[in-house]
């Protein structure tokens, strides 16, 4: 037995260099690519364009290795202290969820010599010592000014970033491995270093670990046709081709652990076309001799013309797989996965055994060098950028104010900021939300979802609704539900003034616009002295409250404050009846008055403190064709999201507005919903407003004018039932073309949902919710029914849900 460090290819690494015995160096890169499933036919072709043009940057005798680990991951949510109900379910539910983690490198080696390796002479046979030109300050001084070129190609496509690895991430020490140990002990994390046998025979093996190694190294095994995206039908429709890289389904796509290594070698141009011509003539001179010789030969003038007309780069190129396994069955299973993915692309991969060995010892980080050329295929720099994978997992949003939502391929949680963040990078200008989609598609689901993590992260939240979607999570986190019922009616008191609020102008205002809606119709008058009588009712009023503690403020004692005291006071400044009739505003406002039809609705005497309390729910099912109740309480509840607009500070506000707001344009509120989408954004206020009908979309002024125009950010559900009659529903929202495409990819079946950002950034997220989330934010009428038996049996919605999931487990 051998120890590796006689025939180690690696020297030292030095100045962020990775320097071979042969005398190449080594600059590796970190490479963060763009996540799976968010880029356009558009998209891919600039970052292919984008390689191309940095690959060109590159000296001559130059080997490009991009090499993509994807290994077994497990999703970790960092940890909370104080976690509500829901919140601690979420995170036992996806705890240990298993994922593809992938992590790119890149390197770029400098060969000194100009002589490469083959698989009868690799420094795994013969190392070598180090050649003086690989001292020369020039020589490295050079190669750094092609690759900063190349750096600065690569991420002005503004799809790829790259940081270069120091020595400090390259070397090894004492608590963790360095790069060349990960690779060599078959695991890309950090960790400490553990080495294992490494046994070169009839099989590879690393410790108890089985290589295998499937490679593209001929042109025969190539696809005839490649490019720079393929269409990927799963998420494709009659009407859109949704695109992946054309290699994608040899990253995230192939679902086992494995490595896939992409090498292309830049040789020296004139002299490789000269050995192409000299190719050329040898085949057309034998041509008599043989139809092959002829064949090659009319391929290899082909070759040559392309490569002059079209200016072409010739390259050497190789394609990888290496996967591994602890045991023979597992590695067959990898074996299955491998070949039936290289037929997605119609591919025919070669199983490597002879040549395993020199592969794997190639792909050493800084060894590239060393890679055996009869390994390789000659092609064109543009169709082997084809082959590299373009694509990495979704990324999490490092912001204390993110929604959990989950990936589309293994539902693993993704931390996503649809406020703060985006508009700090200039993608959206203001909070304002609009949620679409088809009955049963997700809606209700994902904006209880949203409230309830705002709210968790100390937002108040104000919920207009029909059809009682929010009622199981008010309950939940000990909200003011308010809603109509003939037993018990829906009651507020927006004359009640809370420990924390102040008598102020605002509130004052608030109450006279309220008084006069009640007393004036639309088309009356309504003048200025009557208004100053109301401004000096008011006041007095609350002057004569704070002085006498056994008069409670509310309709009722502002009422009686009218008929005595301030009658008196109206008879005292003989004040006409002309400028104001107080009969007749005692008579219309009659009925909020004790004893009258609506005594109930201004006089409540529990769930007051509205402005303190976080979450309140107005329910306006009962109600929304009423023709007096339903005006007065949109009223109270623009009053009291304004009080909190204005006197919450930095505290975020939401308003959500279900499918109430059709009934709110209806009965003249339209101009409340165009101020709160234009107004509440300066006063860190999200609004949010959930439809589901196309028609909304389409023919309503409110939700084009004032709804659309000031929602940057969009949540549309399954919109595949109008695929025929999309183009319009395209316009009125103003989605790209690329927006359109990864909308109708949503499959409500796997609770998916897309999300648009400030027209710039569209993705599609997977809301998966733990049981007791799905319980406490569930719109369906059976499970509903069943949550309140339960929450009434065991005293508590959160108790309730509990016994019901285990109830359910216990039947399974």
């Amino acid at each position: 037995m051998q120890t590796i460090e006689k025939y180690f290819p690696i020297k030292d690494i030095e100045n962020d260099f990775i320097i071979s015995k042969q005398g190449d160096f080594t600059v590796a890169f970190e490479l963060q690519l763009p996540e799976i499933f968010t880029l356009s036919d558009e998209d891919y072709e600039n970052m292919h364009q984008a390689w191309i043009r940095a690959l060109k940057c590159l000296p001559r005798h130059c080997v490009v290795h991009k090499q993509d680990w994807f290994e077994p991951a497990e999703s970790h949510i960092k940890p909370k202290k104080h976690l509500s109900f829901l919140e601690d379910a979420s995170q036992l539910h996806f705890a240990g969820r298993s994922y593809l983690k992938h992590t790119c490198r890149l390197f770029i080696t400098k060969k000194v010599s100009h002589q490469y390796s083959s698989s009868l002479a690799s420094n795994l046979i013969k190392p070598t010592l180090v050649p003086k030109e690989c001292l020369k300050p020039k020589t490295s001084e050079h190669f750094m000014q092609c690759i900063n070129q190349m750096c600065a190609v690569l991420q002005d496509c503004k799809l790829i970033s790259l940081k270069r690895l120091s020595t400090g991430d390259l070397k090894s020490t004492s608590s963790k491995k360095g790069l060349i140990e990960k690779y060599i002990a078959l695991n890309g994390s950090y960790e400490a270093k553990i080495f294992s046998d490494v046994e070169m025979g009839e099989s590879l093996k690393i410790g108890a670990q089985h290589l295998k190694f499937f490679s593209l190294a001929d042109a025969t095994q190539m696809p005839h046709f490649c490019g720079p995206r393929i269409t990927y039908d799963k998420f494709s429709t009659d009407k859109t081709k949704f695109p992946i890289s054309f290699a994608g389904h040899l990253g995230l796509l192939l679902n086992c652990r494995h490595i896939y290594n992409q090498f292309i070698i830049i040789g020296d141009v004139p002299h490789t076309l000269s050995n192409f011509e000299k190719k050329r003539l040898r085949l057309q001179s034998l041509s008599s001799y043989s139809r092959e010789n002829a064949v090659t030969g009319d391929a290899t003038n082909e070759f040559l013309n392309e490569a002059v007309a079209d200016q072409r780069q010739p390259v050497k190129a190789h394609f990888n797989i290496q996967i591994w396994a602890d045991t023979e069955a597992e590695l067959k299973r990898m074996n299955n996965l491998v070949s039936s993915t290289f037929a997605q692309i119609d591919a025919a991969a070669k199983n490597e055994t002879v040549g395993a060995a020199q592969l794997w010892w190639s792909a050493i980080p800084g060894n590239e060098g060393d890679f055996p050329v009869n390994e390789t295929f000659d092609t064109f720099l543009e169709q082997a950028v084809c082959f590299m994978n373009m694509e990495s997992n979704y990324r999490n949003s490092t912001s204390p104010a993110s929604v959990r939502f989950c990936d589309r391929i293994a539902s693993v949680p993704v931390a996503v900021d649809l406020f703060d963040e985006p508009r700090k990078k200039g993608i959206t200008s203001n909070m304002g939300t609009l949620v679409c989609g088809t009955s049963g598609g997700g809606k209700s689901m994902t904006v209880n979802h949203i409230l309830h993590t705002l709210f968790t992260q100390g937002a108040h939240c104000v919920t207009v609704d029909i059809g009682g979607s929010y009622k199981g999570l008010c309950e939940l986190v000990k909200g003011y539900y308010f809603t109509y019922t003939e037993e018990n009616p829906i009651s507020f008191n927006p004359f009640f003034v809370g420990e924390d609020e102040v008598w102020d102008t605002e509130k004052k205002e608030s109450l006279k616009a309220l008084l006069v809606a009640l007393w004036k119709q639309e088309d009356d008058n309504f003048n200025r002295s009557e208004y100053v009588a109301l401004s000096d009712a008011l006041q007095g009023f609350y002057d004569n409250t704070k002085g006498n503690p056994k008069i409670f403020p509310c309709f009722n004692s502002f009422y009686d404050y009218l008929k005595s005291d301030f009658a008196d006071r109206l008879a005292t400044h003989k004040v006409k009846h002309s400028n104001f009739d107080l009969d007749n505003f005692l008579y219309v406002l009659r009925p909020y008055y004790r004893g009258g039809e609506f005594d109930y609705l201004l006089n409540a005497t529990a769930n007051l403190d509205l402005l303190n309390q976080p979450f309140i729910v107005i329910e306006l099912d009962n109600i929304k064709d009423h023709p007096i109740l339903f005006p007065v309480v949109t009223l109270i509840v623009m009053e009291l999201f304004i009080s909190k607009m204005r006197k919450l500070g930095k505290t975020k506000k939401v308003l959500t507005i279900d499918e109430a707001w059709k009934a709110i344009a209806k009965s003249g509120m339209a101009n409340f919903l165009k101020y709160a989408f234009k107004t509440i954004r300066k006063f860190n206020g999200i609004p949010i407003v959930i439809t589901q009908e196309l028609d909304d979309l389409v023919s309503s002024p409110i939700i084009k004018d004032a709804i659309i125009n000031n929602a940057d950010i969009k949540i549309l559900m399954d919109m595949r039932k109008y695929l025929n009659k999309f183009d319009e529903l395209q316009n009125v929202l103003g989605l790209s073309d690329k927006a359109k495409t990864i909308l109708l990819s949503v499959n409500k079946d796997k609770r998916e949902i897309f999300i648009d950002l400030g027209g710039q950034e569209s993705k599609v997220y997977r809301n998966e919710l733990s049981p007791e989330e799905y319980y406490a934010f569930t719109t369906e009428g059976a499970e509903r029914v069943q949550i309140a038996e339960y929450a009434e049996r065991y005293g508590s919605v959160e108790e309730g849900i509990k016994f019901f999931i285990k109830d359910k487990k216990d039947d399974k």
